[in-house]
């Protein structure tokens, strides 16, 4: 008797074109993995280069000094390579607690001040405007709403995967300030809030000082995120500039 021996699974050999379209493919997956990190990487670099520029250039604006790029890469090069900055005596005067101008409303992009929630680490710019091009750049105030100093509402907005990630972990009670050229103001957490994208009346403007931070919710979620994480504070008091050093 004959045996047969019947290979029904060997395996297909793959033609030269099949072959060549799966070479291609992958090429095209490597190619746009690639694009996508080097987006990420330049779109992160630049946030942070922005920030530190705005940062420093606030300082400088807080000393009377005129801020320029060439002056910011020579101090950022002096301290990288461990020489001590010139520190810079701010000049006495007596505390300014005027407000910023409500008459005139700011420019689009100009800068408003500097925002710090000590417990969070965390430092950010404002500037005026929640465009898309503002938000890249620092946190927006929202035009419309009061300026620092005044009676209402002070609403700032931020992304919450680059600026306002860490309000994820903010906390009834925790101190807030924003500073300007005219003064620092100093808040106090009340309350945080997760409503729907379309509920505008957490920019209403109130009867006290308020300030109120909006950005998005989830803070992990992927893609367009259908809802707004709210923190509202209250002002303490205003407290006098703070003029800092150079090195400090």
């Amino acid at each position: 008797m004959r045996t047969v021996l019947r290979l029904d699974s060997a395996p297909e050999r793959q033609t030269p074109s099949r072959r060549h379209w799966l070479a291609g493919f992958e090429w095209f997956f490597l190619l746009v993995g690639l694009v996508a990190l080097d987006t990420y990487v330049w779109v992160n670099t630049s946030s942070t280069l922005s920030q530190a520029y705005q940062d420093w250039a606030f300082d400088q604006t807080l000393r009377g000094q005129t801020s320029t790029i060439r002056g910011f890469v020579e101090d950022e090069f002096s301290w990288l390579f461990g020489s001590q900055r010139e520190k810079v005596e701010a000049p006495e005067a007596a505390p300014k607690f005027q407000p910023m101008p409500q008459g005139k409303p700011p420019q689009p992009s100009e800068v408003i001040g500097r925002l710090e929630i000590p417990r969070l680490n965390l430092t950010v710019m404002v500037r005026e405007g929640a465009d898309g091009k503002t938000l890249h750049q620092a946190v927006g105030h929202i035009p419309g709403t009061a300026l620092p100093g005044y009676a209402g509402n002070v609403a700032l907005a931020g992304h919450r995967d680059t600026f306002f990630r860490a309000l994820r972990n903010i906390k009834k009670d925790d101190t807030i300030e924003l500073e300007t050229e005219n003064g620092t103001y100093r808040y106090l957490v009340e309350s945080t809030d997760i409503v729907g994208p379309r509920d505008v009346g957490v920019l209403a403007a109130s009867h006290g000082q308020t300030l109120t931070l909006v950005t998005c919710y989830p803070f992990y979620y992927v893609g367009s995120a259908p809802k707004r994480f709210i923190v509202h504070a209250a002002q303490v008091s205003p407290i006098p500039p703070r003029l800092r050093q150079q090195g400090s």
